[in-house]
This record gives structure tokens, sequence and C-alpha cells, in this order.
């Protein structure tokens, strides 16, 4: 199976947005305090990565 660029990007991509998602609704519902601020505020950090991933397919 071979991978070029633009699917390693668009895997990096995926698991980024899971991972963000995943963080944000770790800082949402398991933290109630100031260490849930920290969760979500990487996992916006996650998903703007993501989304400049997503932009870079096809361009690379």
């Amino acid at each position: 199976m071979g991978m070029n660029k633009n699917t390693v990007l668009a895997w990096a991509t995926f698991i980024m947005i899971i991972m963000g998602l995943l963080l944000i609704g770790m800082g949402a519902f398991r933290y109630d305090d100031v260490a849930g601020w920290g969760f979500a505020s990487t996992g916006i950090g996650f998903l703007a990565i993501a989304w400049v991933f997503n932009a870079l397919k096809g361009r690379v």
C-alpha cells in the first residue's frame, strides 16, 4: 500500500480532528476547574492545525 503526501495529510487531518474533539469534550465534560480550559484550548489548537493540514492537501 503506497501512501503519497496527500494520503498522509488526509490521515493526519482525520486524527487531529478526532483528538481535537476529544480534548474539547474532556475540557467541557470531565474537568470542571481551570484544567478544563486548558484541555479545551488545546483541542481548539488541534482543530486549527487540522484545518491547515487540510488546506495543504494538493499543494505539497
